[in-house]
């Protein structure tokens, strides 16, 4: 009877302990969270609201919000339900509270982004990554998923939601400052309404820049709104948030997963999808165009800018039947298949045919393979300095200075912009890892003489440095083992640039993106020589050639 006393004693513990830890649930409201970081192995935070009677067997629609420049993601959730500072509170002693407000039957994440860097690079990944915990941790309607932010966020807004518009049923951009480039995707958005808001007196950003989007969007056929605001300066997002106004207008919004009309354009292989279509091969250096229309239950019209192979998949699409053929009329070439869910086509001699092998055969450019050398700071990398030639002290020290300065993304930026939140590994050479390798897009300092890990891949590379030259730089991205190496030969990249003005990252990050896939210069980085695309198959252009050969100090291998 004592024996079986310890065993329901035991059976009542085990079930308590699973009780509680059942019970262990969010607090509805505001809150923060944070997701772990592959691009730095840090623990990143973001942002979360969770409706007052969440329900964690219900499907949410979910806002992702993105912050300002000098903001972070407490202030972004704050702001995104229309609540500002009060009266003379400054944004650090605003950032320490959130107040009570109106309940929302939405999900609200705002990431952090590493604070004020942008929405490109490691902040673009970043926001994805949040998309991705919240998405794991709770059930949301992907029909359901909206877009917005402010100022360097709207701009981030207008970025993220166009370069893969199949993930968003809306957006919304608020006053904002969008990269280079962003403009030129425009078209991208036929398939998810945009409601604009800015200031007619903003003097940060310019309303100008929204008017010229707003006419645009409106001559292509896109669907957008916009609210401009009378007398209203940069903080148009206290009148767009006004009341939970955002809600209310991303509520009537639902994303159709299978249009009939895809209207995609694309630079980049690292944004080559958008609903059912895909590029494959993009003509090198231009804007790649496909307009695709299933107007009639399997029977597809095509055109395309650009664009020399592209993928269909219409697996799931309510005008697909695979029992039939499917007819296709591409650029005027008519063409009929078989197919299951997806085909893809190529074109020879101008003319389009159906792909009977492999697209990409050996080192091509294509996704993840592309360039340019920003790409190889855009995800997990590591800086590693050389000592393969047994430095003396004080040249170890110099090399070992370099490479850390060349990491040192999180320098302080004066009490607006802060620091930036990312933190890679220097290493030495001796000291890089086989995970590392396989994990990592390598920044590699010095030449082959020097670094091991350049002479490691020597053979492979396409250009080399002399070791006795002082007077040049160069910088170079290529593939490798399914990642990144960027070579950085004589003087770093960013020597003789000014760090002036307005940045969002320091001078040696700030220019990256300038950067084309090899950076050549004499003495100082603005005095040019090469910035250049290596080929489609990743060899140096004659263009190239004669320009880096002229210099004597560049031995070319490929």
């Amino acid at each position: 009877m004592k024996f079986w006393n310890t065993k329901v004693l035991i059976v009542l513990i085990l079930v308590l302990s699973f009780t509680n830890l059942s019970a262990q649930k969010l607090s509805p409201g505001p809150q923060v969270l944070t997701f772990h970081s592959d691009a730095d192995d840090t623990e990143q935070p973001y942002g979360l609201y969770l409706p007052k009677n969440f329900d964690e067997n219900k499907k949410y629609p979910l806002v992702i919000m993105l912050h300002g420049a000098g903001s972070n993601h407490r202030l972004a959730l704050k702001r995104v339900f229309g609540k500002t500072n009060a009266e003379g509170e400054t944004d650090v002693e605003a950032s320490r509270y959130f107040q009570p407000w109106e309940d929302v039957d939405f999900i609200v994440a705002s990431p952090y982004a590493r604070g004020t860097a942008g929405y490109q690079g490691i902040p673009e990944e970043d926001v994805y990554d949040v998309l991705d915990d919240v998405k794991k941790r709770f059930k949301i309607d992907e029909n359901r998923t909206y877009l917005t932010g402010l100022s360097m966020g709207g701009g981030g807004t207008l970025w993220i939601g166009l370069t893969r518009p199949d993930i968003w049923a809306a957006i919304a951009p608020v006053c904002p400052a969008p990269p280079e480039g962003t403009f030129d995707l425009a078209s991208n958005a036929l398939n998810f309404p945009i409601h604009f808001f800015h200031g007619d007196a903003d003097p940060v950003v310019p309303v100008a820049g929204t008017r010229k989007w707003v006419q645009h969007l409106q001559d292509i056929g896109v669907e957008v709104s916009y609210k401009e605001f009378v007398d209203v300066k940069h903080d148009s997002w206290v009148s767009a948030y006004d009341n939970e106004f955002i809600f209310e207008w991303f509520g009537h919004a639902e994303r159709n997963p299978f249009p009939n009309r895809v209207k995609f354009v694309s630079k980049q292989y690292k944004y080559n999808k958008a609903f059912w279509v895909q590029f494959d091969k993009m003509n090198l250096g231009t804007l790649a165009e496909i307009d695709a229309n299933l107007n009639k239950p399997n029977a597809a019209t095509i055109t395309t800018k650009n664009l020399s192979a592209f993928t269909v998949n219409l697996k799931g699409h309510p005008k697909f039947n695979a029992a039939t053929n499917v007819s296709f009329t591409i650029d005027g070439k008519a063409l009929t298949a078989k197919l299951d869910s997806s085909i893809s086509f190529v074109k020879n001699n101008n003319v389009w045919a159906v792909a009977t092998s492999p697209i990409a055969i050996g080192i091509v450019k294509k996704k993840g393979a592309e360039g340019p050398i920003y790409e190889a700071f855009s995800s997990r990398h590591i800086y590693v300095y050389g000592t393969a030639d047994n430095p003396s002290p004080e040249e170890l020290k110099k090399r070992t200075d370099l490479a850390t300065q060349a990491a040192d993304w999180s320098h302080y930026r004066g009490e607006f912009l802060g620091r930036i939140m990312f933190f890679p590994r220097v290493l030495s050479d001796k000291e890089v890892r086989e995970s590392d390798i396989e994990s990592s897009n390598l920044i590699l300092f010095g030449t082959k003489e020097t670094n091991a890990m350049i002479a490691k891949y020597a053979d492979k590379l396409p250009v080399h440095l002399s070791p006795a030259d002082k007077a040049h730089g160069l910088l170079y991205v290529f593939p490798m083992d399914k990642h990144y190496v960027a070579v950085s030969s004589g003087l770093p990249w960013w020597s003789g640039a000014e760090d002036k003005g307005f940045p969002f990252v320091s001078v040696m990050h700030r220019r990256l993106p300038e950067f084309k896939d090899l950076f050549f210069f004499k003495d100082s980085s603005t005095n040019l020589i090469v910035n250049g695309n290596f080929s489609d198959d990743w060899q140096v252009t004659e263009d190239m050639k004669a320009k880096l050969s002229g210099s004597g100090a560049i031995t070319i291998t490929k």
